[in-house]
């Protein structure tokens, strides 16, 4: 990379701090690419492993255990060596990986060998697949990639999506269309910190939102950037504050989130399409689409929010969310049962 391009604009080159500014940019670009470089021959380090002890099984594989034997031999020879890092389990590891990904250019240079750990113990393809292309296109640390696996990012997005349509989204190949799409139901907030109590305040749990704004931008979805809070809407002599006030980029509008930490009513329903109609007929622009409206509340009846709005509702959503991450089995329990409501409200149509 040319140094100019890292030249920080509001410092003029020929100035001192311009001056400075520059060198500390090619001393942070160089120390970030030797990390990345380190990272990937990590990677290569381990697939390589996994090729070779692959190759090797391959020549005793009329003994059943020859697998076995060899990989804790190895380990045995390794490890006093070079450490726990090459344990058997990390071996197998390795041999795992080389089998799931046995050309060296599907090898991603962007992902760690932490993040390859996480991807090797998925065992469905596609959602392998989901969220290493996800953690890519989005820059995913290992601790983001670690909290989607486990908050079940890929269950809680088929709920309203079918698979191709979400892997279409993760390979590029389109751009979603509608809020479905991206927003997910149930949303999982542990990040928030809040203490188990059996009461709390709207206004809590907005701070606490504020203060975790990356993380509830990662849960949110793919494209949202933060526009306002507490934002006032004049209707003639009356003042509302909406909650929070959001834009997605892809999606090409703004997002109204309205915050209830009790069940939803229709009221809420009514304010926040107040809401979304004052947006749309004030604030937004000619060639943007319409506004969207998101009640976030603690529990919530289904059947009540599709009688309260219109048929054809594509702007008002409510989703339920969580302030604890549950266990997997909760999780899968919990998609299951929206997978039943959302089949049988199908089925009544």
């Amino acid at each position: 990379m040319d140094y100019k391009e890292l030249r920080n604009p509001s410092q003029p080159a020929d100035t001192p701090d311009g001056f400075v500014s520059e060198i500390r940019s090619i001393i942070d670009q160089a120390r970030s690419n030797a990390v990345r470089s380190v990272d990937f021959c990590r990677v290569r380090m381990y697939w390589n492993i996994g090729k070779r002890i692959f190759e090797e099984e391959q020549h005793g594989k009329e003994r059943a255990d020859y697998g076995t034997y060899l990989i804790r031999n190895l380990a045995k020879r390794l490890e006093p060596e070079y450490g726990s890092g090459f344990s058997v389990r990390q071996l197998e590891r390795s041999r795992q990986f080389y089998r799931l990904y046995p050309i060296a250019s599907t090898v991603r240079t962007q992902l760690n060998w932490s993040q390859y750990k996480m991807l090797i113990a998925i065992a469905d393809a596609d959602k392998r697949e989901y969220y290493e292309l996800e953690a890519i296109n989005n820059s995913w640390t290992g601790r983001e990639l670690e909290r989607q696996i486990n908050s079940m990012l890929y269950e809680r997005l088929l709920l309203s999506n079918d698979k191709e349509a979400v892997l279409a989204v993760a390979r590029k190949e389109r751009i979603p269309e509608s809020p479905m799409e991206i927003i997910k139901d149930p949303m999982v907030l542990e990040f928030l910190g809040l203490e188990r109590q059996p009461a709390y305040y709207e206004k809590d749990l907005e701070k606490a939102i504020i203060t975790h704004i990356a993380d509830f931008l990662l849960e949110l979805g793919k494209g949202f950037s933060f526009v306002a809070r507490q934002k006032r809407i004049l209707v003639e002599d009356d003042e509302y504050f909406a909650d929070l006030i959001f834009y997605n980029r892809l999606l090409r509008c703004f997002v109204i989130v309205e915050l209830k930490t009790g069940k939803l009513t229709h009221q809420d329903l009514g304010q926040l399409q107040m809401y979304v109609n004052y947006y749309d007929r004030y604030e937004k622009t000619p060639d943007e689409n319409p506004t969207i409206g998101i009640l976030l509340c603690t529990s919530k009846n289904d059947t009540a929010v599709r009688l309260a709005l219109p048929e054809n509702n594509q702007t008002i959503l409510a989703s339920q969310y969580q302030l604890y991450l549950p266990s997997q089995e909760q999780l899968i329990r919990e998609v299951n049962e929206a997978k039943q409501h959302v089949y049988s409200a199908s089925q009544r149509k």
